[in-house]
Parts: C-alpha cells; structure tokens; sequence
C-alpha cells in the first residue's frame, strides 16, 4: 500500500469535509482519539461508527475547518505515518481558530486502524 497517497487522500477528504470519502479509508476497528478529554489520550472513539459520529461533530462545531500547510511523513515498514497542518476555522459561536498540530496514523491491510491527533495548545498572552 502507497501510505503516502492515503495520507493526501485523508487530507483532502477532511478538506472536503467529505465523511463517506474519509470512512472509506477507515477499517471497521479502528480507533480515534482527539486531544481534548478528561483522560490522558483526550476522547477515545471506537469502532467506525463511533469514529464516524466524533468527526461528523468536529464539522457540526467547526463548519469551515481546514487543514492547511500540511505535509506527510511515512514508516512503509510500520505501516505508520503522520500528517502535521496548520488547522483554521470558525466555531459555530464565532470564535476563530488557528492551531498548528498533527495526526498520527496506523494503518492495516491499507485501511486506517488508528488516528491519534495533537494540537498545540493556544492561551491568551500574558498581560503584565
């Protein structure tokens, strides 16, 4: 399997906010986990259906993400690879935002079986 090519192909189905292009690539076992929640892994979604809900609800709260300045790393002999983007986007209470962080990825018999994602965490400076 070309992990390279599925890391593009996540990338612009995110982009396209396109969740039947994303799932396609998604094995019916697979994990996500996203940086917020109250365990050390953030949330932790399992099985396609539930991986399915948690993005759908990252659209819903973010309607205009995306995942920009992206670029893809690959480990073909662990089946790994890892995207870094520059994420923007509105929420729906209007807030914008702008974070820098990365997914990692493993793969199995060319579907993902796990998506682990990192932001970088964005306070308010400092007032003196």
């Amino acid at each position: 399997m070309d992990i390279r090519s599925a890391l593009i192909e996540l990338c612009d189905a995110f982009n396209a906010h396109d969740l039947d292009r994303i799932m396609a690539l998604f094995a019916e076992d697979s994990v996500l986990e996203m940086p917020r929640g109250a365990d050390p892994w953030g949330s932790r979604f399992e099985g396609k259906g539930a991986v399915r809900a948690a993005l759908a609800g990252r659209f819903a709260g973010l309607p205009d993400v995306h995942y920009g300045d992206e670029e893809h790393f690959v480990d073909e002999e662990r089946q790994t690879g890892m995207t870094t983007w520059l994420l923007t986007g509105t929420t729906v209470s209007g807030e914008r935002k702008e974070v820098r962080g990365c997914d990692f990825y493993t793969f199995r018999d060319g579907l993902v079986v796990r998506k682990d994602s990192y932001w970088k965490i964005v306070e308010p400076p400092a007032t003196a």
